[in-house]
């Protein structure tokens, strides 16, 4: 799965999923052992979960980036690699 970003120990990743459905549009975001599902539009948690502090990180950072992850859920999901996105600083 490409990893979009990393920050503050969080790592961003997204899948594809080339000629099938898939679920809404979504990124995985991963620390430590949590995992976390969140959505892209609204931004918000579907499925897992995160500390309390890197889920509004994640959230923070998805909704500055929102734009850019739906269009790498779009590159992604018609077979094309994904662009990188800035972390968080």
């Amino acid at each position: 799965m490409p990893e979009l970003s990393r920050f503050f120990g969080i790592i961003i990743r997204m899948y594809a999923e080339v000629g099938g459905p898939h679920h809404l549009p979504h990124f995985h975001a991963y620390y430590q052992d949590d995992v976390a599902v969140v959505g892209l539009d609204p931004v918000e948690l579907i499925a897992g979960g995160l500390p309390r502090r890197q889920r509004r990180l994640v959230e923070a950072w998805a909704e500055l980036h929102q734009e850019e992850l739906i269009e790498d859920w779009e590159r992604l999901q018609a077979g094309r690699p994904p662009l990188p996105i800035a972390p968080l600083e």
